[in-house]
């Protein structure tokens, strides 16, 4: 008779402290895992909506990722047909030194180090096959390996790649081709270094026919370089979109992650209140019950 009053007390704090122990449990579990709920389902309303972002997430990182690989290519795109201009240039110079002045010594050299270097350019791998052979990867795009290898043998036969380009879906509902083939940039030099082969041995000075056809030589090489700088600038142009379409889905993605972050990280600082608040009602409430327990009719009756 003495503790009835004091059975639904009891049972009162009973499910206050069960409560309190539970919001605690899970405001630790926020604390120790940096997250609002252990699962989307725990989300309630929010979980389709975090589900649909994470989707939309991969898909942007994706975008980055194949701008990358493409930006990569172009950039050896470029470097190699730098080095083909570079060396072109060089040669057309020292040609037109050679028939300027009657005098070709080293000339030979030259045009042999240069068509070296043409043929190292466009025969160049990117690691996982040739750059510039289009979806023939596995041979050589440039067939002659000497300049005297180029004697009559026309560009047709001369070039092995194709005229295949890769495309690749750079953002939503946009498909980029890119690429550059070998007899995209080097046909027309292809028809100055023939046309030197045809030269034979240059002495020193040369002959008169031979000066004629290094004169020839030089302006199909301004024309080879003019068909090669406007295949490296569509390359370039590439190369712009590219980066252009690279930063916009970097900020897609980084917006993305922010909304993410909203939905699923807690508020640690927010956290630690609670779990500072939420363990000063449950020692509250321990003490409470405490005292309820020690209550009985018979000691107030004394």
């Amino acid at each position: 008779m003495s503790r009835v009053a004091t059975i639904p007390l009891q049972r009162s704090m009973s499910v206050a402290i069960q409560r309190a122990q539970q919001l605690l449990a899970t405001t630790q579990q926020q604390l120790a895992t940096g997250k609002k709920a252990p699962d989307y389902a725990s989300l309630g309303t929010e979980a389709v909506r975090t589900l649909s972002t994470h989707s939309l997430l991969a898909q942007q990182d994706a975008y980055v990722a194949v701008a990358t690989r493409v930006a990569t290519t172009l950039s050896l795109n470029d470097a190699h047909m730098a080095t083909i201009d570079s060396a072109a240039s060089t040669l057309k110079q020292e040609l037109m030194t050679a028939v300027g002045t009657g005098r070709a010594a080293g000339l030979s050299d030259s045009i042999t180090a240069a068509f070296g270097q043409f043929r190292a350019a466009l025969n160049a791998s990117d690691g996982g096959g040739s750059l510039f052979g289009g979806s023939q990867t596995d041979t050589a795009p440039f067939v002659p390996e000497t300049l005297a290898g180029t004697i009559g043998v026309p560009a047709s036969a001369a070039f092995a790649n194709d005229g295949v380009k890769a495309t690749v879906r750079a953002a939503d509902g946009l498909d980029v081709e890119y690429g550059v083939t070998a007899s995209d940039i080097g046909s027309g030099l292809y028809a100055a270094f023939q046309t030197l082969a045809g030269a034979g041995a240059i002495g020193d000075p040369p002959t008169a026919a031979q000066l004629g056809i290094l004169a020839t030589a030089a302006g199909q090489i301004d024309t080879g370089l003019e068909s090669l700088r406007t295949v490296n600038a569509e390359n370039g142009r590439k190369q712009a979109q590219t980066e252009t379409l690279s930063v916009r889905a970097g900020d897609r993605s980084t917006l993305l992650q922010g909304i993410i972050q909203d939905n699923e990280d807690a508020d640690l600082g927010q956290v630690a209140i609670d779990l500072a608040q939420q363990k000063t009602m449950l020692q509250a409430s321990y003490s409470v019950f405490a005292q309820l327990s020690g209550l009985s009719l018979s000691s107030y009756l004394r």
